[in-house]
Formats: structure tokens, C-alpha cells, sequence
């Protein structure tokens, strides 16, 4: 199980590696760089507020499922997971696991990272058999891509 300081770096982790994919970088993702700035000077609402209005934004310029949609709903889900609001958490993980799937196909790494994402916070919430279950997809994605 991971310990509420684990989940603290996991979420800062998600925000310090949000980096730009565009070379200039676009709003959302200038948006989720400056949460991670917020989140790091430990301004959590703050951030909080900054990745929600990224959200609105790619959502509005790439429409409710691209793939960097699933990228900020990932974000929110961590930040969320990291302040244990697991019940805001776990539809944006859902969501954003649904997205990968239909985008990326079922087997691929990124799916298998948003079901390991979703069994963490099935174990925070006491659903271990569920959080096994994702997990062993998880694993079986992983072992087929090695």
C-alpha cells in the first residue's frame, strides 16, 4: 500500500514531468507547468485550480477524448489520489484509462499504467480484490510488451 507521503511525491512526480510535447507547448501544458510550480511551493489548491482549468482547455481544443486529455485527467486523478479525495480520483482515472484504451488499444503500456493507477487507489479504498484484478491485467500488458 502506499503511504500518503509516496502518493505526495507521485503526484509532484506527475507535475514535474509534464513537460511540453509541442515545442512551444501548448495553454494546458503551460497551465500544468505552472501547477507543478504551485505544487512544489506546496500551493496544492492553487495547482489544483490551474490543472482543472488546463482540463477545460484541452477538452475544448481537442474535444473530451484525445489523448492529452487522458494526460490531465491523469494529473487531476494524481492530485486528487495525493490529498486522498479518492472518490474524485477514481472517475477521472477511469476516464482516462477508458481513453487510452479506445485510443491506444488495449494492450498498450500506457493502459497498463492507468490500471496500475486505478488498483492504487482501489487498495487505498479497501477494494483489494479489484485492485488485483487490475493488477494482473497491468502485469499481463507489461509481460506481453517485454
Amino acid at each position: 500500500m502506499k503511504t500518503p507521503a509516496t502518493l505526495l511525491a507521485i503526484a509532484g512526480l506527475i507535475l514535474a514531468t509534464a513537460s511540453p510535447v509541442h515545442p512551444q507547448g501548448s495553454e494546458w501544458e503551460q497551465l500544468i507547468q505552472q501547477a507543478g510550480q504551485l505544487y512544489r511551493a506546496g500551493e496544492f489548491e492553487r495547482a489544483m485550480v490551474l490543472v482543472k482549468q488546463a482540463l477545460q482547455v484541452v477538452e475544448t481544443a481537442l474535444g473530451p477524448n484525445h489523448l492529452d486529455v487522458a494526460v490531465v485527467l491523469n494529473t487531476l486523478a494524481g492530485l486528487y489520489h495525493a490529498q486522498r479525495r479518492y472518490a474524485r480520483a477514481e472517475p477521472l482515472g477511469a476516464r482516462a484509462l477508458a481513453i487510452r484504451e479506445t485510443a491506444l488499444g488495449p494492450e498498450h503500456p500506457d493502459v497498463a499504467a492507468s490500471l496500475e493507477d486505478l488498483a492504487a487507489l482501489c487498495r487505498q479504498t479497501g477494494r483489494d480484490t479489484e485492485a488485483e484484478l487490475l493488477e494482473k491485467r497491468a502485469a499481463g500488458i507489461r509481460a506481453i510488451r517485454r
